[in-house]
C-alpha cells in the first residue's frame, strides 16, 4: 500500500487529498471554501467548525468514489496553524477528529502536522521534489501569515523574516471587501489589477528581512478616497506586496546564502506578484494555485514521509 490521506480544515476551506508515494503524484484533491456572509472579513471559529462538520461527510463519500480507502497506509492531518507552542484554532479540531476516526477504523497510523507545514510540503512538491532534502527559503503568505521560513527536510528551522503587523492576505482581503467582493477576495483583486495598464510605484516598509504592511491598507484607502480607479488601487496593493517580497528575499539570500526560494500561500497566486519577483530574484519558484492556496496535499505527503505516525 502506498496511498496516504491528507485532511486540512483551515479557516478558509475544507480539504482532502490523496498522495500516491509509488508514483509521486497527488491524484485526488478535494476542496470546499467556507461560506462567508457578504461584507464580512472572515468567519467566527464556531461557524467554521460547523461548516467543516457539515461538509466532510459528503466529501468523504466523494473521496471513496475516487480512491479505494481500504488501501490507505496512513492519515495526515493538520491539527493547528503553526508548529509553535500555543498555536491553536478550533477549526482544526474537526479535521483531527475525522482523521482519528479514519485511523481507528482502518487500523492505520495517524500523523499529526500543522497547516503551515502542510503548505510547505505542498509547495516543495509542486516546485519540484528535488527540494525535499535541501535547505531552502519558503515564503508563506496568506490571510493568516506572512513569514519567510528557513526549511530543511520539510522542517522549519527558524523564521527568517515576517510582517510585524498586518498580514499581506489581510491587506488584499480588506481591499477586496471594501470594493464589494466576497471574502476571501484575492482572486477578484488580482483579476481587477490585471486590467490596469498603469504601473504604480508604491512605498513599502522593509527593514532587513522584516516588513510592516499596516501602512499599505492606509495607502489603499487614501487612494480610493481620492477617487482613484479600483483597478489601479488593486494593482498598487499587489505591487506593494511584490516589492516587499522581493526586498525580503534579497535580504534573506544575503544573510543565509544563495538558497533556493519558493513562494507559497494564496496571495502568491497573483501574476503581478510572480512576474515582479521572478524578474528580480534569480531562481525563485512560484507554486501553482491549487498547491499554493489552502489544500490537504501537504498533509498527505507528510504522512507518507513520516515513516511512523501515532495511532488515534
Amino acid at each position: 500500500m502506498s496511498t496516504f490521506l491528507g485532511i486540512d480544515t483551515s479557516n478558509y476551506a475544507t480539504s482532502l487529498a490523496v498522495y500516491d508515494a509509488a508514483s509521486g503524484r497527488v491524484p485526488v484533491m478535494l476542496k470546499r471554501f467556507l461560506p462567508v456572509r457578504e461584507g464580512a472579513l472572515g468567519l467566527r471559529q464556531s461557524d467554521a467548525v460547523f461548516h467543516h462538520t457539515a461538509a466532510l461527510p459528503e466529501m468523504i463519500d466523494e473521496l471513496k468514489s475516487k480512491t479505494d480507502c481500504r488501501e490507505l497506509s496512513a492519515v495526515g492531518v493538520s491539527v493547528k496553524p503553526r508548529p509553535v507552542e500555543g498555536s491553536y484554532m478550533p477549526c482544526f479540531l474537526v479535521g483531527r477528529a475525522i482523521g482519528s476516526a479514519v485511523s481507528a477504523a482502518l487500523g492505520i497510523p495517524l500523523v499529526e502536522t500543522t497547516h503551515q507545514q502542510g503548505h510547505i510540503a505542498a509547495a516543495l512538491y509542486a516546485a519540484g521534489g528535488d527540494l525535499y532534502e535541501k535547505r531552502a527559503l519558503v515564503f508563506h503568505i496568506s490571510g493568516g501569515t506572512t513569514e519567510l521560513l528557513l526549511v530543511e527536510r520539510l522542517q522549519v528551522l527558524r523564521v527568517v523574516g515576517a510582517s510585524q503587523d498586518l498580514y499581506a492576505g489581510q491587506a488584499v482581503d480588506r481591499l477586496g471587501v471594501k470594493l464589494g467582493y466576497g471574502f476571501p477576495a484575492g482572486a477578484e483583486v488580482s483579476r481587477l489589477a490585471a486590467s490596469c495598464a498603469e504601473q504604480p510605484d508604491p512605498r513599502v516598509s522593509v527593514q532587513g528581512t522584516n516588513c510592516s504592511l499596516s501602512g499599505l491598507q492606509n495607502q489603499c484607502e487614501k487612494l480610493l478616497a481620492e477617487g482613484r480607479d479600483p483597478a489601479y488601487v488593486s494593482k498598487y496593493c499587489l505591487t506593494a506586496i511584490a516589492k516587499t517580497v522581493t526586498r525580503m528575499l534579497q535580504a534573506a539570500q544575503a544573510q543565509e546564502g544563495r538558497l533556493p526560494c519558493v513562494c507559497a500561500g494564496g496571495v502568491m497566486s497573483s501574476g503581478i506578484i510572480r512576474d515582479h519577483v521572478t524578474a528580480r530574484v534569480p531562481g525563485v519558484r512560484f507554486v501553482p494555485g491549487e498547491f499554493s492556496s489552502d489544500n490537504a496535499a501537504g498533509a498527505a505527503i507528510l504522512a507518507a514521509r513520516s515513516g511512523e505516525g501515532t495511532h488515534g
